[in-house]
C-alpha cells in the first residue's frame, strides 16, 4: 500500500501550491486512492476520495476545496453532485464523458488505468470533466494520450516498470510528459513526488 507526499506547484512560475499526504490500493473492487491536501503554512487545504472499478472507471469520488464539495460517479457518462460552502445550494451536472480529472495526480494515475495503453498503440482520446481549484468548478476537457517509453529499472524490491505518456491538451496543443510507476506518480507538470514509504502497487 503505498503511502507518501506529493508536492503541488505552480507548472509556470514553480510557486508552490500544496503538499497532498496520500495513501493508495487495489482492492477488490479495482483501486482507491485517500488523500490530505495542506497549505505551505499547513493549513488544511482539501482532501480526495477515489475508488475506480476493475475497469478503471470511477465507482466513487468525493472531493473537498475549502468549503466546497463534490461527489461523483460514473453514471450515463460521469454524473456529479457540486454543493457550496453555505450548503444550502448543491448543483447536478452531467456529462458524455469518460471520467474526472484534477489536479491531483491520483487523476493521472486513473486516466492511466482507465486506457490502459501499450507502447505500441496510437494515442487515445479521452473526453474528462475537470474539477478546477479553488473552487471545484466543473469543465470538460478534451486529450490525447500516448504511451511513448516504458522501462525496467532494478531494485531491491524487484523490477520497477516505469512508463511515461505524452498527454496533449487538444483545445491547446499544448504536450507534457507524465512519469508514473504503477498507481504512483513520479514526476508531471505541477508534481514532485517527495516522500514515499512502500513501493508503488502493481496494476496489471
Amino acid at each position: 500500500m503505498p503511502r507518501g507526499r506529493y508536492a503541488l506547484h505552480d507548472p509556470h512560475d514553480h510557486t508552490p501550491l500544496a503538499d497532498e499526504h496520500f495513501q493508495c490500493a487495489p482492492g477488490p473492487s479495482g483501486w482507491r486512492y485517500v488523500s490530505q491536501l495542506t497549505a505551505p503554512d499547513g493549513a488544511h487545504l482539501g482532501s480526495v476520495d477515489l475508488t475506480l472499478d476493475a475497469l478503471g472507471r470511477p465507482l466513487r469520488l468525493e472531493l473537498h476545496a475549502g468549503s466546497w464539495q463534490v461527489r461523483g460517479a460514473a453514471l450515463d457518462g460521469v454524473t456529479w453532485v457540486r454543493t457550496d460552502p453555505t450548503g444550502t445550494h448543491a448543483t447536478e451536472g452531467n456529462v458524455r464523458a469518460h471520467a474526472f480529472t484534477g489536479s491531483s495526480p491520483a487523476f493521472l494515475v486513473a486516466t492511466a488505468r482507465l486506457l490502459r495503453l501499450t507502447p505500441s498503440a496510437a494515442a487515445t482520446r479521452v473526453r474528462l470533466v475537470a474539477f478546477t481549484d479553488p473552487v471545484l468548478a466543473p469543465r470538460t476537457v478534451d486529450q490525447s494520450w500516448a504511451l511513448v517509453d516504458r522501462e525496467t529499472h532494478p531494485t531491491d524490491n524487484g523490477p520497477l516498470i516505469v512508463d511515461a505518456y505524452q498527454v496533449t491538451a487538444l483545445d491547446t496543443g499544448e504536450q507534457h510528459t507524465v512519469h508514473l510507476a504503477g498507481d504512483v506518480v513520479l514526476s508531471a507538470p505541477g508534481v514532485e513526488l517527495e516522500d514515499l514509504e512502500s513501493p508503488p502497487s502493481d496494476l496489471g
